[in-house]
């Protein structure tokens, strides 16, 4: 079953906050798409965000309120918003 985001969902303000880089705070989170120890990916109003590192784990997650809290040694974060354009993999692949 496929989930549409509501309209609600999309205008959700996006905000990160990241210390020490141990415990990051998401807002404006639609959905979790993909998640493990070292990689987490969510979906937000501002794009697919995927967080990489080790020890990662999702602390607390509200779609209601679209606020997530991840704890973990956080290496990078990468957004892609390639539903706008498209990168070059999901052209090649679509």
């Amino acid at each position: 079953m496929d989930r549409e985001p509501k309209a609600e969902e999309r205008s959700l303000p996006h905000g990160l906050s990241l210390q020490d880089r141990h415990k990051m705070t998401l807002s404006g989170v639609n959905d979790v798409i993909n998640f493990d120890e070292n990689q987490v990916m969510v979906s937000t109003t501002m794009g697919t965000l995927t967080i990489r590192g080790s020890e990662l784990h999702v602390d607390q997650l509200s779609l209601d309120s679209g606020d997530l809290r991840l704890t973990g040694t956080i290496d990078t974060m990468e957004y892609d918003d390639s539903g706008t354009g498209g990168g070059l993999f999901r052209r090649l692949f679509q």
